[in-house]
């Protein structure tokens, strides 16, 4: 543990005072409605102190444990991981409408997402397609978004089928992330089930998803690939493994939609025997550092990233301020690096070095009844 954790708290602090004072960004937080959460909330941040203020419940909506702000950030989308929703079997997806100033979100309309336990979702870089990820009942699929917003039916439907080596975690598919390539050419499908991730061309017109050739990348057996995220400079993707808690750096074709793994790294210390899972990956905005929680274990690893081939370097590994990270953001200004603490009902705001990458020790908490996902919008 570091003993200049609160130092590195203050310095940060008066650097961005320094750099233009004071400036409070709007934070939205999904959560799970199990306990004492109603739905969204929305948070002002301020990015000089690294202080969260609630300021409201922005809409109430069951379970909304992932979200997506479409471009131009006045629309966001939020699944519900039900096994029932509007009286049909499984999740579901709603989209809203955000008012900026107030936090606010009023609902547009919502559809069935066809499978249990929806998980995650994403909009296209155009704002008229968005994907979700069904965990529990192992299945994936894309709406088409109108002008006004309006989410259509769902436009290709995706039942995956099989198993893994795990018996327990990997009885059947379990499709877990839904990401979209660079170019919005492709949507990739991490299924933790399976030891894959699907790939498919998308057509944004439509919103229809065609199998890509070769039409998955295989992960090592009983991995479980839970994670992905494309570094900024589109060349390589890097998907975070929640069965055996590794980092898989992996290089990205955009012509033929493929990925080659080249790098992978544990995210435990040597040796360690005891519960671990790997759970999200985040890069600064100028791609030199990434930064990775693990749940059970409980810590965020530091990385830096090679300029020339994308491969990761341990810098260190820190507190995630709680128990069971859900989900992990960094500020708009890249000063802080926020957590999403499930079993801990917190949000923990870390303090970040930009030069070193390093994180704070120790950071503020804020309390939330099992938060889940964290989006600047």
């Amino acid at each position: 543990m570091k003993s200049s954790a609160a130092a590195t708290l203050a310095a940060s602090a008066s650097l961005a005072s320094a750099s233009g004072g004071s400036k409070n960004e709007l934070l939205l937080v999904g959560t799970q409605t199990t306990s004492t959460s109603k739905g969204i909330y929305s948070y002002s941040f301020d990015e000089a102190t690294g202080e969260l203020k609630q300021t409201g419940l922005a809409a109430a909506i069951e379970n909304p444990t992932f979200m997506a702000l479409a471009p131009g950030g006045n629309r966001l989308f939020s699944v519900s991981e039900a096994s029932d929703f509007a009286g049909k079997d499984g999740g579901g997806i709603t989209g809203f409408n955000l008012d900026r100033k107030t936090g606010h979100l009023t609902e547009i309309n919502a559809e069935p997402t066809g499978g249990p336990g929806t998980c995650h979702i994403a909009v296209d870089h155009t704002g008229r397609c968005a994907f979700v990820a069904n965990y529990n009942g192992g299945s994936a699929a894309s709406f088409h978004v109108s002008d006004d917003g309006h989410l259509s039916e769902a436009v290709s439907f995706f039942q995956y089928e099989g198993h893994g080596p795990n018996k327990e975690r990997q009885e059947k598919p379990h499709a877990h992330r839904v990401t979209l390539s660079p170019d919005n050419r492709f949507l990739l499908i991490n299924d933790l089930g399976l030891d894959e991730i699907h790939i498919y061309k998308l057509d944004a017109k439509t919103a229809k998803l065609t199998p890509n050739e070769p039409p998955a990348w295989k992960s090592a057996a009983g991995a479980g690939p839970r994670a992905l995220s494309f570094h900024p400079n589109g060349k390589w993707a890097y998907c975070v493994t929640e069965m055996t808690s590794t980092v898989v750096v992996l290089h990205w074709n955009a012509e033929a939609g493929t990925l080659e793994a080249i790098q992978t790294v544990e995210l435990n210390p040597e040796g360690y025997k005891g519960e671990t899972g790997g759970c999200d990956i985040i890069f600064d905005r100028k791609g030199r550092f990434a930064y990775v929680a693990n749940r059970l274990h409980d810590f965020m690893a530091s990385f830096t990233i090679s300029e020339t081939d994308g491969k990761v370097t341990l810098i260190e590994r820190t507190s995630c301020g709680g128990k069971v990270p859900r989900h992990i953001a960094l500020s708009p200004n890249d000063r802080w690096l926020l957590v999403a603490n499930q079993v801990s009902n917190n949000i923990s705001v870390f303090a970040r070095d930009a030069k070193t990458g390093k994180l704070a020790d120790s950071g503020k908490s804020f309390d939330l009844a099992a938060p889940q996902c964290l989006v600047f919008a």
